[in-house]
């Protein structure tokens, strides 16, 4: 008698192997390159940092590639991810909503025009759909400055003119950030709601988006948490302008690929998504950690918490009506990174905490590769710069050399290519950017973008992790969400580690070994560029000119641009 496999653990049997198969695939390249001519001590420290990035490039290729087969050859891909949503909740109107939702927005020194704005786009439309009766908007504010809170209470008590429902309160002390917020209000605020739609300041979604969400929770009572995949709300600054635009691309095969093995036991992202507030209250709250330290990267924690618990946790890999701001300029993305990574690194202590699954042991550990990997990149930089300068690179075979470069790049960037692939191969999808050759300035604009953006964030988050065991954290600071120009100055006094660590690879191989040089443009170029990266990027002047070129633009920005000229 055959015995049945669940479908999910055969479909995570098949992204295991694949892992492996493309990890060995790295690793071997790698050997090729430096084992010709004996292994220096500088190649064998190289090949080890190289090893350690690995399983995170091969997870990347693996969700890409699963990712884009769905993509194309589905007709409904989150249906073909979770066959459970299909059935739930068609795309068209359906029933109106039976359970209650409160829909919540954490607040910290936020300018509230930007913040409501959005919220009563969605009241609007939950109103039209004759649902706005079960829902209760909440604001619940962090803010501790006695000025920023007036102006605040002022801005929501003129809102509640339009929208009476909207109810509001305010911490004297933002203990435990924002998880602590939103427990705080599940305890004493909540009840009458049997769900929570969790927003951040800057996020927007449509009532169509919710409403499906809603109806998907209705139809099954195990879940615990839907999250829907976000996408960037249309930008007038350069820098968030072309990075959401290949972050959309990647994150819509990396969600889909990963949806299709990760089953019920998915992520929480934070924001954009659904709780079932009854489980969340009892198992996502969550204790300091053993210094006595709050958890700062609460989300994924309280993903895991549920799945031991046996609740559902799903992703919804779809863009539609599901938006959020992005850091306006380099230096808002740097600090937001080093905040995510300071979280990140916490998870090293919960690994073992009795009662996970090992899909939640999973996931913390691929948080923690996520910015584990950048130290180890620098340490493969270092080894083959100081490889060469003593003369061990002699040996290395070009060709190969190229190939390990070229695979690497592809691996790595797969879940982007293939969301780029699946735009060019779908012309009624590309027609929604403007068209294919639209969509094409897009895409090679964003991509010599990252090419400069991220030497300089893995060089950046690499300098953070080697401070923060010696207390070089700096906290959970609130966010500056405006676009803005940087100055020369400002710009180079952020940077100038970046660029003279830059300048003195270029400058140790231009000595001792010229021929090398050009191998470490792809990664010491960036850094090198950092400073009028940083500037241009941020310009007022550059951010004019890709608007008006409708360069990088969004589905969202030329709906907009439409809708205004008729």
């Amino acid at each position: 008698m055959r015995r049945h496999i669940p479908e999910v653990t055969r479909r995570r049997l098949i992204f295991a192997l694949l892992l492996l198969l493309l990890t060995a695939l790295q690793l071997g390249l790698a050997a090729r390159v430096m084992a010709p001519g004996g292994w220096t001590a500088w190649e064998v420290l190289g090949f080890l940092c190289f090893a350690g990035t690995a399983p995170w490039t091969a997870l990347c290729a693996a969700n890409g590639l699963i990712g884009l087969a769905l993509l194309l050859l589905s007709p409904d891909p989150p249906a073909a991810v979770l066959p459970a949503l299909r059935r739930a909740a068609p795309r068209g109107a359906g029933p109106a909503p039976r359970l209650g939702t409160a829909i919540v927005i954490c607040i910290r020194n936020e300018e509230m025009g930007a913040v409501l704005a959005p919220l009563a786009r969605l009241l609007d439309g939950l109103a039209a759909a004759g649902a706005a009766g079960r829902f209760t908007p909440w604001l619940l504010s962090d803010t501790q400055d006695p000025a920023l809170a007036a102006a605040e209470e002022a801005a929501v008590a003129a809102f509640r003119e339009s929208y009476p429902a909207t109810r509001y309160r305010r911490r004297a002390a933002n203990t435990g950030f924002k998880a602590g917020n939103i427990m705080e209000f599940l305890d004493r605020h909540a009840q009458g709601c049997d769900l929570m739609l969790c927003l951040d300041a800057d996020s927007e979604m449509s009532a169509a988006a919710v409403l499906r969400l809603v109806a998907c929770m209705e139809a099954d009572h195990r879940l615990a948490i839907l999250q829907q995949l976000i996408v960037g709300r249309p930008a007038a600054a350069a820098f968030p302008r072309l990075f959401q635009f290949g972050m959309r691309a990647g994150m819509r095969a990396w969600a889909t690929g990963q949806a299709w093995w990760q089953g019920d036991e998915g992520p929480y992202w934070g924001h954009n998504a659904l709780i079932r507030i009854e489980p969340f209250r009892r198992h996502a709250r969550l204790e300091t950690l053993p210094d006595g330290s709050p958890i700062l990267s609460h989300d994924q924690v309280e993903a895991v918490r549920l799945h031991a618990a046996g609740w559902k946790v799903c992703c919804l890999p779809e863009e539609a009506g599901s938006l959020e701001g992005n850091p306006p300029a380099l230096p808002e993305f740097m600090a937001r990174d080093l905040r995510w990574a300071a979280g990140n690194m916490q998870y090293w202590h919960l690994l073992r905490l009795p009662g996970m699954t090992a899909m939640g042991s999973w996931q913390l550990l691929q948080a923690i590769l996520l910015f584990l990997g950048a130290p180890l990149w620098v340490g493969v930089l270092v080894a083959a710069v100081l490889n060469a300068a003593t003369g061990g690179g002699a040996a290395v075979p070009a060709g190969a050399l190229a190939a390990l470069l070229g695979v690497t790049w592809g691996m790595l960037y797969a879940p982007k290519l293939s969301g780029y692939a699946e735009v060019l191969l779908r012309p009624a999808l590309a027609a929604r950017y403007g068209g294919r050759l639209a969509f094409l300035r897009g895409a090679a604009a964003e991509l010599a973008f990252t090419a400069l953006l991220d030497p300089v964030s893995l060089f950046n988050k690499a300098m953070f992790l080697a401070r923060l065991p010696f207390g070089g954290g700096q906290g959970w600071a609130p966010q500056n969400r405006a676009a803005r120009g940087v100055g020369w100055g400002d710009a180079a006094r952020l940077l100038w580690p970046h660029t003279l660590f830059g300048l003195g690879v270029f400058g140790l191989l231009l000595w001792a070994a010229p021929g090398a040089a050009l191998w470490a443009l792809p990664f010491a170029g960036g850094l090198v560029a950092a400073v009028p990266f940083c500037v241009l990027t941020a310009s007022p002047r550059v951010s004019a000119r890709l608007r008006r070129a409708r360069l990088a633009a969004t589905p969202e920005e030329l709906g907009e641009a439409l809708a205004a000229a008729e």
